[in-house]
């Protein structure tokens, strides 16, 4: 009950104000499990994909977003409640991947839509990422749901890192075909055949994005790009602290030598600069000697 109000209230706001347009809505089955695989580019794609939807999507988040103290997390916790996501706990990979399971494979028992991002993470960059292989193709395989990928299009471009008023456009959502990975039943602990039916999936989301594909997983990816954003900070502030080096051992050696430019600057007053200045000393000079003479 909860989600159908959301979904009226949220869903319905979000495709008056972003107008997303849809292909493939007549590949998701009007009823019975299946298993919605998605690239992953917004913190919005677990919104757009089940407000164009007619059933209901249950998608997993980190349980931060469940666990938060005060009215705000009392309040975010509710709304990812009401628009159908369920907490894991992602403080330890296995266990994460281990709850990640579990809780698919709960919903596709009761015959329900279950929405995973194979990639495990947001990508950084707008790329397609290697997929991981272990929690798409152990639930597909278990529970025998067919896949659907899918391809969120122009979802990160709404709202970008450190942009608080999301843009108005339109994203696009592509619904692929089901696959079918009945021939590889019984065979969910094959890391080899976890592999294969990861790489299969990630294809056809490409295909249908259009994205540009990075063989990495989105994980290594952000912690490059962390890495490398650290490096160019420290050696910016290196820069820096050589440059106030060199300003304090300039001013250094201009105290130890009176006899220089300080010392006549001290001893005479402030020495004339540029051509006019020049003209105009010489002139002063040219005048005394003729009222000396």
């Amino acid at each position: 009950m909860f989600y159908g109000a959301m979904k009226l209230s949220v869903g319905n706001g979000l495709k008056l104000a972003f107008r997303p347009w849809v292909e493939g809505l007549e590949h998701v089955p009007d009823e019975g499990p299946a298993i919605l695989a998605s690239n992953h580019l917004s913190f919005s794609d677990s919104f757009f994909l089940p407000a164009v939807l007619d059933r209901k999507v249950t998608f997993i988040a980190k349980a931060e977003y469940f666990t938060s103290p005060g009215v705000k997390g009392k309040l975010t916790a509710a709304f990812f409640k009401g628009v159908g996501q369920l907490p894991v706990d992602r403080s330890g990979a296995r266990g994460a991947g281990e709850a990640a399971i579990r809780s698919g494979l709960e919903v596709l028992a009761r015959g329900e839509l279950f929405g995973i991002y194979p990639e495990g993470t947001r990508s950084p960059d707008g790329r397609l990422y290697r997929g991981k292989p272990g929690g798409l193709a152990r639930v597909a395989l278990r529970s025998g749901a067919p896949v659907l990928p899918v391809a969120m299009v122009d979802t990160e471009k709404i709202q970008p890192p450190g942009q608080v008023v999301p843009k108005l456009m339109r994203p696009g959502i592509r619904i692929g075909k089901p696959m079918d990975f009945s021939r590889y039943q019984g065979m969910e602990n094959d890391r080899f055949i976890q592999r294969a039916l990861t790489d299969e999936v990630m294809y056809e989301i490409l295909r249908l994005s259009g994205q540009e594909y990075v063989d990495m997983y989105a994980t290594a990816a952000k912690r490059r790009i962390a890495e490398e954003a650290k490096r160019k900070a420290e050696a910016e502030k290196a820069a820096k602290e050589a440059e106030r080096e060199a300003e304090k051992e300039a001013a250094r050696k201009a105290g130890e030598n009176p006899g220089g430019d300080a010392g006549r600057a001290h001893s005479s007053g402030p020495r004339p600069h540029g051509p006019a200045a020049r003209l105009a000393a010489a002139r002063r000079r040219r005048q005394e000697r003729d009222r000396a003479a």
